[in-house]
């Protein structure tokens, strides 16, 4: 018997790519909750962003902050490609926004996990809510597995894919992990979003800078260019994630707090942006400088800058002052803000860390310290930034697991 520890993406694409391979064995997955692929569900506001439109492996690895390197050969054997097709072999089609997210068409969550639930079905995988795994003990035959019910149930060869510690698995597969010998590197936070408590930020809920650059102070290798959203408790949007996903050490140790400068207008420098200041004195003097933004930036922001920079609501450009309009380019170019915590981005959070890459076999996902062990997903030390991939890495170890569970037979590895 092969059983499957998770009921997320990874757990149950490598139950469906085992039992299709090896229709003789059963296959059991164990889920501790009383729902499947929660996580599945909620993805991309309940649209699940299944992957990310890059093809070419080399350029796609450099989406992982960490992990990249171990995925460069998974991600040839089944990437992206592989995983549109698998799901239009099973009726899904996907399509591809702007950005390179690709989303089911019917922008429904629902309409992935109905499918895998369908594959599984099919394909004859036993899953079983309501078990979680309290110990598992090696065997001459495999593995005793203890469930929370006390029951012992048999396995020949298992595969741990429990998902990260904000998987909603609590870090279950890292100790049942480090029960059988492997190494956990230290979980923290992935891809969150800034606390910010700042009076230029005030009433700008909602507003969207569509390309914004921001770096951390002290961290010159931080540095992300993309959209960002300022919410109700600081800013968010893709370039935030993205700066959360490769400082996610580096903010954790400063217990996140650190100051982060941003440039509302990235396609210039701060000269530059006091150039098109002093432009504006001359080519819109008679109208009000909160209604006349001579760059490209969402209305309100430009208004709060406008207001953050000591210039009166009736002020005309003509009247802007040398000081001023300073302090205006460097609320454009250079705005300073602190950061005082992170908050939790339920849709795409995940977690850096997890057991240990060098122990792993990736040719089949199995482990390099205890026979008949195998990884798939999030509970490996593989996270990446938000666009699709951390559910890619789950499809690509995930279908590798599955083969290396199909045809593993005990005393060969």
């Amino acid at each position: 018997m092969i059983v499957v520890i998770g009921g997320g993406p990874a757990g149950y694409f490598s139950a469906i790519r085992a039992r299709e391979l090896a229709p003789d064995r059963p296959v059991v997955l164990l889920e501790k909750g009383g729902t499947v692929l929660r996580k599945v569900v909620v993805s991309g506001g309940g649209r699940c962003n299944v992957t990310h439109a890059c093809f070419e492996p080399s350029e796609l690895v450099a989406r992982y902050p960490r992990g990249g390197r171990e995925l460069r050969g998974p991600l040839h054997t089944f990437g992206p490609a592989e995983t549109v097709a698998w799901f239009a072999e099973r009726d899904v089609e996907l399509k591809t926004e702007a950005d390179g997210r690709m989303f089911p068409v019917t922008d429904s969550s629902r309409t992935i996990v109905d499918c895998l639930g369908e594959a599984a079905r099919s394909a004859g995988v036993a899953v079983r809510k309501g078990l979680s795994v309290t110990a598992i003990e090696p065997t001459n035959s495999g593995f005793d597995l203890r469930l929370n019910d006390d029951s012992i149930l048999a396995a020949e060869a298992v595969l741990i894919a429990a998902g990260g510690q904000t998987s909603g698995g609590g870090g279950a597969g890292y100790e049942l992990a480090a029960s059988l010998g492997h190494t956990i590197v230290p979980p923290v936070s992935s891809l969150y979003t800034f606390k910010i408590i700042d009076p230029i930020l005030h009433d700008l809920a909602g507003v969207v800078a569509r390309r914004a650059n921001i770096k951390v102070l002290g961290a010159k290798k931080l540095n992300e260019t993309g959209p960002i959203l300022i919410t109700h408790w600081g800013l968010s949007g893709p370039a935030v994630l993205r700066l959360s996903a490769w400082g996610a050490r580096h903010f954790y140790e400063v217990d996140y707090k650190c100051q982060v400068v941003v440039n509302w207008c990235p396609e210039f420098t701060l000269t530059q942006i006091d150039d098109q200041l002093v432009n504006a004195t001359r080519s819109h003097g008679k109208q009000r400088v909160r209604n006349a933004c001579p760059l490209a930036m969402p209305k309100r922001l430009w208004q709060a800058l406008v207001a953050g920079s000591a210039i009166g609501a009736e002020t005309r450009w003509a009247e802007v002052n040398k000081k001023q309009r300073s302090l205006l380019a460097r609320r454009v170019g250079e705005c300073v803000f602190e950061v005082d915590g992170k908050t939790t981005n339920k849709e795409e959070f995940v977690t850096c860390g997890g057991v240990a890459l060098k122990e792993i076999d990736f040719k089949t996902m199995g482990s390099r310290l205890c026979e008949g062990l195998f990884f798939a997903g999030e509970v490996l030390d593989i996270d990446g930034i938000t666009g699709g991939y951390n559910f890619q890495s789950c499809w690509t170890t995930g279908w590798i697991a599955g083969e290396g569970l199909a045809k593993f037979t005990r005393g060969t590895g």
